[in-house]
This record gives C-alpha cells, structure tokens and sequence, in this order.
C-alpha cells in the first residue's frame, strides 16, 4: 500500500506550509538516527520516509500534483527541476537570515522572494535551541544536518560508530570469597563459542551488587565499541558462617565435656584460625566477640576505606545421637544432683 504523505507528517490534507513545516522539523529531530543509537537502521528508515513526505509536500507544485494523483504524480510530470527537493541552493548555513524577511531564505516555498537560496538551517536548528552555525548542531556531529563553526556545508552522512549491547547475568558467588574476594571463572557463550573468564570479586562484595566488565557484551555496529557485561552477585550461603553488614557470625559446635568443665577450641576466620576459650558452664547461644576477624580492611591508596569487621562466636553444646545405658545412669545421677531447677524461673 502507498505511503500517505500527509499521515506520515501528521497533517491534514488542508494544512498549511507553515504547519507541514512545523511537523516535518519535528519528526525530523525525533527520528533522526543520531538521536536513536539504540535502532540507528530503523530510525534512518523512518526518517527518510519522512524527508520524501516532507520533499513533496513542501512544494507547492509538487503538493498540487500529489493531490490530484496520488504517489503516481511522479509519472504525471514531476516539476521539481535538477531532482533537488529543497530548490537550487539545497541545504545552507546562513546569519543574514534570507532576503524580504523571509527566515527561510529567497526562493523557498515557506516564504516569497527570489534568488534559490533553500532552506537556512539556521533558523531551522534554532527553533530547538540550537546556535546554528555558531557549533550548536543538536543533531550531533555526524548528522547530515551539521555544519563547521565556519559555516561551510557539510556532506549528508550516516548514523556514527554505535555501542553494542549491554549484557546482564547472574553468577553465584561462594561465601569465602565474597568476604576475602578472589577469582571466580565464568563461561560466556560467543556465537556457539564457550570462552571461559576469570572475574576478580573485590572483598566484602553482597548479594545484588553488579560487577562490570567492560567489552565483554554484545558487538558495536559501524565501528562502535562492544557492550559490557553486567554481572549481578549472588552470594552462596556458609554451613556456619552469616554476614550482617561487615560482621560475621559463625556456630561453633562443642561437646558436653567442653560446655560443663570449659576447654579450648580452634575456630576458622577469613584471617585465619584462632584458638578461643570456651568457659566452664558454657551452654548453647553463649557468645564471644572477635574484634577486626570479620570481613577484612579495605584500603585505597593506602588509605582505610573500609575498616575489618567483627567476628561473633555463638556456641552450640552437641549432645550424643545415642547413650550407652552406663552413660544415662551417670546423667540421671548428674541431673539429681542439679539444684535448683533449671526451669524455676519459667513463667508466663
């Protein structure tokens, strides 16, 4: 089905020049591909269907012939003259303006007076706040609608150099090397091609923070940059160990004999294994706190960024699955012994 140039502007078919215009500078800047690098082809696409609606609707004669034929009034004897749809002068920086108080040059269709000047960007980019040939080209540099500090015209070219995607994936992260940090190697799948990276995990990373590593996403198109990949942290759970903050906490398993006549036990830290003193009476719950055995010092040029965090200890007493009949006799003597009642001050 043909392109109805006026739907593609936006317009009625009883629109004024001035309001062709207006949509057409509009549309222009919003479909251009150096605004659109997320779909530069797509957008380039639209765009010139919109500079053919425009090329045909600005012109009066062309207009007359469009109305009466439809898109075959190129057959019916086009009157553009030299196939240039913006009058012999084309595209032109100018400050003076045009001739008679016309702001789009003499000879254009929006304005009367002679002399094929074409249309002045100038005032065409300044209606977006533009400094027109002054270098405030809203369009960007590479746009065909561009042009020097000095003035000179400048040749129509493509969408530039665009970024490629970014790609965003989850990985999992182990406990221990979240709170140290460390290596951990990731497969990335290039075009059926698996290639294996080795990402460093900073110390103390959480769950949910990102990690970027640049040029690894998808590829530029035009000579662009590849895209990063984004990758979010999810850290594993420990058998022992919970971070809160820059704390840690870590359930340290001892025996009856250890809790009831006390003893020392060798507890692992991401700094090392220490040897703690566990107290005669000792029962489940009972904490101790390690000052700076949490998650390690962070530091920047030497400096403390982030300080070591701290380590608490929660013992839990470990009972025996099964008793020989020997050792029941020796607890139900030891809990006749007990006084006063362990639950005496039990109330609700």
């Amino acid at each position: 089905m043909a392109e109805d140039y006026y739907k593609t502007l936006g317009v009625s078919k009883t629109a004024s020049a001035d309001e062709i215009q207006k949509a057409y500078l509009k549309l222009a800047r919003k479909y251009h591909p150096d605004m659109n690098p997320e779909d530069p082809e797509g957008a380039k696409k639209k765009f010139q269907t919109i500079q053919s609606a425009f090329d045909v609707l600005k012109d009066p004669e062309k207009r007359k012939q469009y109305d009466q034929f439809g898109p075959a009034y190129e057959q019916m004897g086009n009157p553009g003259a030299g196939g240039n749809p913006f009058g012999q002068g084309g595209f032109r920086w100018s400050s003076n303006g045009g001739q008679g108080g016309n702001p789009f040059g003499g000879g254009s269709p929006f304005g009367a007076g002679g002399g094929g000047g074409g249309i002045n960007l100038d005032d065409i980019l300044g209606m977006f706040g533009a400094g027109g040939g002054q270098g405030g080209n809203p369009f960007g540099e590479g746009s065909p609608f561009g042009a020097s500090s000095s003035g000179r015209r400048r040749r129509a070219s493509s969408a530039g150099p665009v970024k490629g995607e970014n790609y965003h994936v989850a990985v999992d992260i182990p406990f221990q090397t979240a709170v140290r940090g460390g290596k951990v190697p990731i497969s990335l799948d290039k075009g059926g091609k698996i290639e294996s990276v080795d990402v460093n995990i900073p110390a103390g990373i959480e769950s949910g923070k990102k990690i970027r590593l640049r040029g690894l996403g998808g590829p530029g198109t035009a000579g662009g940059p590849a895209g990063d990949l984004l990758l979010e942290v999810n850290v594993l759970p420990h058998d022992y160990y919970t971070r809160r903050g820059d704390n840690l906490y870590v359930r340290v398993p001892i025996t009856l004999k250890e809790a009831a006549l006390g003893g020392k036990v060798d507890v692992p830290t991401p700094s090392g294994t220490v040897t703690v003193t566990v107290p005669p009476g000792t029962t489940s719950g009972t904490k101790l706190r390690l000052k700076g055995r949490g998650t390690p010092e962070q530091t920047k040029n030497g400096l403390v960024t982030r300080p070591a965090g701290d380590l608490y200890i929660e013992f839990e007493v470990q009972l025996p699955k099964s008793w020989s009949k020997t050792d029941q006799e020796l607890i139900a003597r030891l809990d006749t012994d007990v006084s006063p009642s362990v639950r005496s001050g039990l109330h609700f």
